[in-house]
């Protein structure tokens, strides 16, 4: 009976001790298992067993990216302090992990060092606009000398970034107006320039209504010109001097240019020359219109009778 209980015990013994000696490690994590306090082994994602007592977890290491986010405050060439932040993105080599967990006890103290040193070695090398320009070649700087600082502790550098450049709040306001006066003169340029082309399309449109304004009066006066003419040469083939139909002309212009200032305005004031001489050709003028206007009235008269003889001629022929 008694043998039969301590054996019970001790499979109850050794079931309790397998159960202590269990252990989960979760994905992307290593743990690192010491025996008797040196290291034994690296146990990575799953039910991982230790010996109870003998074994113990040291410590675990996670193996995911991480990020580390640093400001540094320096300054640049042309003496203008600036806060700038750095993001660095690192993790846990798998076969490095060893290194990682005992070689480095603080790897965030010992990566932002290495950001301090290598801002403050190359702004002060630039001027505050070139600091802008040139963060990609900062952030790259960054990079190369962490991989070569943290490589041997078991630490890769994935990626190393400038994300903010802060300068003072002076220094701020001081380059905004100045962003702001040259965008200013950007649009006071432009605002000429309009101001330029709408000149220019003017005094062109202008130079062409002048120029077909004179092509109008010129046409005009030619229009006015052949009809004189005209009217001269029906004059004399009624037997009309050239000088008398002139006068005619004249003075029937004369009075068309009265009649249209009596339409076209309120007074009924019409000067008239004072001059003797001016009156006795005046007066010569009218007596030869008067007369060439008689000369043509016969003719007319003439004409009329000679059409309604050829007219009658030709109803009497129809009903013949």
């Amino acid at each position: 009976m008694f043998t039969d209980h301590l054996g019970s015990i001790i499979v109850i013994v050794v079931l309790l001790l397998l159960i202590a000696g269990l252990f989960i490690v979760k994905q992307q994590t290593a743990a690192i298992v010491q025996r008797f306090g040196k290291f034994h082994s690296i146990r990575h994602a799953g039910i991982q067993i230790r010996i109870p007592i003998v074994d113990q977890v040291a410590g675990r290491v996670n193996l995911r990216i991480r990020q580390l986010d640093v400001n540094v405050e320096t300054k640049t060439k042309d003496d203008v302090f600036v806060r700038i932040k750095v993001s660095v993105q690192y993790k846990v080599l798998k076969q490095f992990i060893y290194e990682a967990f005992y070689k480095l006890e603080d790897p965030h103290g010992q990566i932002t060092s290495y950001v301090f040193d290598v801002v403050r070695a190359e702004v002060p090398k630039l001027r505050l606009d070139d600091v802008f320009e040139k963060k990609d070649d900062i952030a790259i700087a960054i990079k190369r000398e962490l991989e070569e600082a943290m490589g041997e502790y078991g630490y890769g550098i994935i990626k190393a970034l400038v994300t903010d450049i802060d300068p003072d709040v002076e220094v701020k306001q001081a380059m905004n107006r100045i962003n702001a006066a040259e965008r200013q003169k950007i649009a006071a340029e432009y605002e000429g320039e309009a101001d330029r082309i709408r000149i220019v399309a003017k005094a062109t449109a202008e130079a062409e209504s002048k120029r077909l304004q004179g092509r109008g009066i010129a046409d005009q006066r030619r229009e006015i010109a052949r009809g004189l003419e005209e009217s001269v040469n029906v004059l004399n083939k009624v037997g009309i001097g050239s000088q008398e139909a002139s006068a005619l002309i004249v003075v029937t212009q004369h009075y068309d240019t009265l009649q249209g200032i009596s339409e076209n305005t309120k007074s009924n004031l019409i000067l008239l020359p004072n001059n003797p001489s001016s009156a006795a050709d005046m007066l010569t003028q009218l007596t030869t219109s008067f007369i060439a206007a008689n000369k043509v009235t016969d003719l007319q008269k003439e004409l009329d009778e000679e059409d309604k003889k050829k007219r009658d001629g030709n109803s009497g022929g129809k009903g013949a």
